[in-house]
């Protein structure tokens, strides 16, 4: 069930414009101290995580070359999802008040640990918090494998073709290759970086690889090693995209010339999913897409604290504020995947 929250009508224009909408929600949170750093909170998360890590590969070690070790990739695959997690509050400065700090930890949760290169990750993500939903400026629903809009799958023929008429039924099975498709991404986006940022990142990539696969063909016979290293990726590629796909797949996509304030921007292409503290842990806070959007920057375990602030300011301005259960945020995704693919089918 979806819950749209709305007020009866806005008040009156001579109160304020459009432009200032954001404003006042913005003192009240900055007021509220929410946008405080919570360095105890992410020192815990991120030394459980290292911990978890290791202690998962221990776990292999132990097992030996059997394939009940096999099975140690499952776990694998949802730290490694926290570990992105993690990165993407690096990225966004979620976690020190210091550019520095927060770009040394981008690098160690994204390049050494996950094989994911931070520069590409943060170019891109960057750019849709900017513009989501955009279709020229947002690199989330640009031109790809899949199609978005109409227009973009107008005209497909061959594989390509194929993937939008049957996108729906095929988004799912096609997360099992995200996990490769980051770290292929990674290293083509080094190919125009700055020469240090070729370096420092390249040199972690290289370095994560070389652990990766060592751990796993030094420990396991070489098939389980290859078996091992297709599950976990195929398993935190569908984590890590189930995680990403309610948060604004069949919400309002602006035409171009469609000129919106930060608050509209940001709100009407997002949607939140509500769940207790478990719906937080699987999805890693961006079950909260609207507070995250409006404030990039505050802390994940403040996400929960400002929710009422937002939802009640939207309702203010008569602005429609839209959360669902887990479930039905899928449904709505693949309804809206569907919807696009539907000349091709007829």
């Amino acid at each position: 069930m979806t819950v749209t929250l709305q007020a009866p009508a806005p008040p009156a224009p001579s109160r304020r414009s459009p432009g200032s909408d954001f404003a006042p929600l913005s003192r009240q949170v900055r007021d509220s101290g929410l946008l405080e750093r919570r360095l105890g909170y992410y020192a815990w998360a991120i030394g459980l995580n290292v911990a978890a890590t290791a202690a998962i590969w221990a776990a292999v070690a132990w097992a030996g070359a059997t394939w009940w070790a096999v099975l140690l990739a499952v776990p694998l695959a949802l730290v490694t999802a926290r570990t992105a997690f993690l990165g993407h509050d690096a990225g966004h400065r979620q976690i020190a008040g210091s550019h520095r700090v927060n770009r040394a930890l981008g690098l160690i949760l994204g390049d050494l640990m996950l094989g994911m290169g931070y520069g590409w990750w943060n170019d891109k993500h960057n750019r849709h918090h900017a513009n989501p939903n955009h279709v020229d400026k947002d690199p989330d629903v640009g031109e790809g494998p899949l199609a978005w809009t109409r227009e973009q799958a107008r005209g497909r023929r061959g594989v390509l073709g194929f993937l939008a008429r049957h996108q729906a039924r095929l988004f799912f099975p096609l997360l099992t290759l995200e996990g490769f498709n980051l770290k292929v991404n990674s290293v083509l986006y080094l190919k125009g970086a700055p020469r240090r940022e070729k370096l420092v990142e390249g040199a972690l990539l290289v370095a994560h690889l070389a652990g990766y696969l060592g751990l796993a063909f030094v420990l396991l016979s070489p098939l389980q090693a290859v078996v091992f290293i297709l599950v976990h990726q195929a398993l935190f590629g569908v984590h890590l995209g189930a995680s990403f796909a309610p948060n604004h797949k069949g919400m309002e996509m602006p035409a171009e010339g469609t000129r919106w304030d930060h608050l509209r921007r940001q709100v009407l292409t997002s949607r939140n999913v509500r769940g207790g503290l478990v719906t937080d842990y699987m999805l890693g806070g961006l079950n909260y897409q609207i507070e995250h959007h409006l404030f990039p920057s505050i802390p994940r375990p403040n996400l929960r604290k400002v929710q009422p602030l937002v939802r009640e300011h939207c309702a203010w301005v008569g602005l429609p504020y839209v959360e669902t259960g887990l479930f039905e945020s899928y449904r709505e995704a693949l309804g809206h995947m569907r919807e696009v693919g539907e000349p091709l089918r007829s």
